[in-house]
């Protein structure tokens, strides 16, 4: 059983490897998630904004016009130097801090709003993460997350979780949206809106993002061909022949606010 530490080292290494490959890549760079930023947070050019766990830097792209200044933080320095350098041409009002998300090196009541974008599966400890978003807030602050989540059902969640890990070493778990929901509500934290989305990846590029050699993709795709109907039809998998195409998964994007002191 890995530690929390020895996950924190995957995490680096695996994004550190591939840091330039989440810069650019579509999936990440994408999504109508990024265009919902601004009418769901409704910015002012006075705020300070969090971005936690920034990899390619594209929430802080989104946000940096709209916002006054924008601390973006990584656990991984490559990654987070690679944000700088596809993000410096773009926005001149952004500090990249080196920081883990589960002990954020700020003072509480420093932020405006705080966001984490397709991140938080790589946290082993998210109810800590969530704690430390609402220490940094401000009250009546805004947190904004963006990530994968597995659906309710044991089977459903059970696949998706060993697809994701088989695929990426360094992932620690896609977690549901009542774990999600339980947090929040323990750390002082309101859902204000919320949304669930399918999101599909091009099977051949999202597997070989992080997949190491040729036999971990086939373990990756003899775990998709061998599943049941149900879940094929769930995560509304595409095949041509054998060879799987695209596979969906769900995104949540949900808005909380930070509860007002009486």
């Amino acid at each position: 059983m890995r530690d929390d530490k020895q996950i924190k080292e995957e995490v680096k290494q695996q994004f550190g490897a591939n840091a330039e490959k989440y810069v650019t890549s579509q999936t990440h760079a994408t999504g109508d998630d990024l265009s919902l930023l601004a009418p769901w947070l409704n910015p002012s050019d006075e705020w300070v904004f969090l971005d936690v766990a920034t990899g390619g830097g594209h929430l802080t792209k989104k946000i940096a016009p709209l916002v006054g200044q924008v601390f973006a933080t990584d656990l991984t320095q490559p990654m987070l130097a690679a944000a700088r350098n596809h993000l410096s041409a773009h926005c001149n009002n952004v500090s990249y801090v080196v920081a883990d998300a589960e002990a954020l090196p700020f003072l509480g009541e420093s932020f405006d709003a705080v966001g984490c974008r397709i991140a938080a599966h790589h946290f082993p400890n998210p109810q800590a993460f969530v704690r430390e978003v609402a220490r940094v807030l401000k009250p009546g602050g805004k947190f904004i997350l963006i990530d994968n989540i597995a659906p309710e059902d044991e089977k459903l969640d059970r696949f998706v979780n060993t697809l994701e890990k088989l695929r990426d070493t360094s992932h620690v778990r896609s977690y549901s949206r009542s774990e999600w929901l339980e947090w929040v509500e323990q750390a002082g934290l309101v859902e204000s809106q919320s949304r669930i989305r399918k999101k599909t990846f091009p099977y051949a590029t999202w597997v070989r993002r992080t997949a190491e050699s040729e036999e971990q993709v086939k373990q990756v795709t003899g775990h998709i061909t061998g599943a049941d109907e149900e879940i094929h039809a769930y995560f509304a998998v595409e095949k041509e022949g054998e060879q799987v195409t695209s596979i969906q998964v769900d995104e949540w994007m949900a808005l909380f606010v930070k509860q007002e002191l009486e």
